[in-house]
């Protein structure tokens, strides 16, 4: 590997892990595989140390509830499966839990469907609970809730998960742990022959008509659903990885002498964010501000409520608006903090009365400099 992209892993700020159930669980037995999982809370521990947030994106539940409600291998029943998820997902929760309190890290879990990562409300409750705990020092661990989410079990699979919870956080770096290490021209498990590629820069036709199968029961994915995470990180301004993770130590080997298929961007989460906000979401109101709200958006600060003359439109908390002058000259584009109703009542006024007015304490900021794009 060059060092090129062992740069952009070490020098990631927010990354991605994403553990497929064939490397966490035994294939023949059932059984955790307990000094895998440690090793790589080891490598977790390392990335935290030099400042990195790190969350992780895990399968498993499914193939661990197997064992303990005696399925055997056979193909499941969707209420199979939704049993086995809801016997596993304890004992993944806990084997995280227990190897990363080693290293004294605070570990919590997050059950998303797809619902939570594309309604505009459960998206902003589950990204606000995910960068809360990442600032409070925790490693999040996702897993899809595939007790109660019918359609991510026939067709779902978490190499997407984690492209969607990617550009959910801003993440700039995303490696999907598997049991290949890497994108080849053909199946090499069918054709030894086949070229290994380093690096993609787009994802053509070509390099998709390179996808081949999943491999193993317990799995739902394939290199298929790991170019569709690719495409959707790449969009985000994410970088991501393919890597061997079945050896110890995944994480050190990927930045020592592992290999793996780069996918890169020359996008950053925060610019890709911004032109999702300026050009693809539809405003759904308006906000007027005085002139010295508008000067302070001109130097790139974030709108404070007291800066508001008015508010129209139907919009709730999270939706797209525009920002306007007195004129209606309009300012910028934003996702803003409150509901219509809740930004009129506290239009005009300092953050420090927000909470006495709405009875609970929201954001300081109608729309957060990081949410705001200048028109």
């Amino acid at each position: 590997m060059s060092a090129r992209s062992t740069n952009r892993l070490r020098q990631a700020k927010r990354v991605i892990i994403k553990i497929g159930s064939s490397l966490l669980v035994d294939q023949q037995t059932g059984d955790l595989r307990r000094d895998w999982l440690d090793a790589l809370a080891d490598d977790v521990a390392v990335c935290r140390q030099r400042g990195q947030d790190v969350l992780l994106v895990s399968s498993g539940a499914i193939a661990l509830g197997r064992r303990s409600l005696d399925l055997g291998a056979r193909s499941l029943r969707l209420e199979d499966s939704q049993a086995a998820a809801a016997a596993g997902q304890i004992r993944l929760a806990h084997a995280y839990q227990e190897s990363l309190a080693r290293h004294a890290v605070p570990v919590a879990q997050i059950l998303l469907t797809g619902d939570d990562t594309e309604r505009r409300r459960r998206y902003l409750n589950a990204r606000n609970t995910l960068l809360a705990l990442l600032s409070h020092g925790s490693v999040p661990v996702v897993n899809e809730n595939d007790t109660v989410a019918t359609e991510e079990i026939r067709f779902g699979d978490n190499d997407r998960l984690a492209a969607r919870v990617a550009a959910m956080i801003g993440a700039d770096c995303l490696v999907l742990l598997s049991d290949i290490d890497g994108l080849y021209s053909e199946d090499p498990r069918q054709n030894g022959g086949a070229d290994f590629i380093a690096e993609v820069a787009e994802i053509t036709p070509e390099i998709e008509a390179m996808a081949g199968a999943t491999g193993s029961h317990d799995g739902s994915g394939g290199m298929v659903t790991k170019l569709q995470a690719a495409r959707m990180a790449a969009q985000a301004g994410c970088s991501m990885v393919i890597a061997d993770g079945r050896a110890a130590h995944p994480i050190a080997a990927l930045e020592d002498s592992g290999r793996g298929t780069w996918f890169t961007t020359s996008a950053t989460p925060a610019r890709a964010r911004k032109r999702w906000i300026a050009g693809t979401l539809k405003p759904e109101g308006t906000i007027t501000v005085d002139a010295g709200a508008a000067n302070a958006l001109a130097r790139g600060n974030s709108l404070l409520p007291a800066g508001v003359t008015a508010v129209d439109g139907s919009f709730e908390r999270g939706d797209p608006v525009i920002v306007c002058d007195g004129d209606g000259k309009e300012l910028a584009r934003g996702l803003v903090a409150y509901g219509r109703d809740d930004a009129q009542r506290i239009l005009g006024r300092q953050s420090g009365e927000i909470e006495n007015i709405l009875g609970y304490r929201g954001r300081e900021e109608m729309i957060h400099r990081d949410d705001l794009v200048e028109s």
